[in-house]
């Protein structure tokens, strides 16, 4: 019988360092830093070079990422929470500030994530409207 994932202690894992990670403007990991490695069990080599989205969790409302993308793409700061999957099937909660990276001509090189735990009642409120948002997609 296959167990229910659970979550994982975020206070405790994140030790009151952020997660850190640039992609390229596809959405392509770019870096990664240490925390970001241990919290979300890949390797660094696991993570460069692929989407952004290895570690999107299937409760993720596509709209959510859809107006993430709009906002940053217009050059704004985008800050929401967000539910990712470890690779150990595990997940987690963040509180993510999404940001554009300028080249030194102002032009949009890439974007920077910057996470760190998510608050017990911000993850309720905000379980709750991911799930209406998912079941108005299907």
């Amino acid at each position: 019988m296959m167990q229910k994932p659970t979550p994982v202690d975020e206070e405790y894992l994140f030790d009151g360092r952020a997660i850190v990670s640039e992609t390229d403007l596809k959405g392509v990991i770019t870096f990664a830093n240490r925390k970001f490695c241990e919290i979300s069990g890949y390797t660094v080599n696991e993570l460069i070079g692929e989407p952004h989205n290895i570690i999107r969790h299937p409760d993720m409302p596509k709209a959510a990422f859809a107006q993430m993308w709009q906002t940053i793409q217009s050059g704004a700061l985008w800050h929401g929470l967000v539910k990712n999957l470890r690779k150990d099937g595990r997940y987690y909660w963040v509180d993510t500030e999404v940001t554009p990276i300028y080249d030194e001509n102002g032009k949009v090189k890439g974007y920077m994530a910057a996470r760190k735990p998510a608050s017990r009642k911000n993850i309720e409120e905000t379980a709750a409207l991911y799930q209406k948002m998912i079941e108005q997609e299907q």
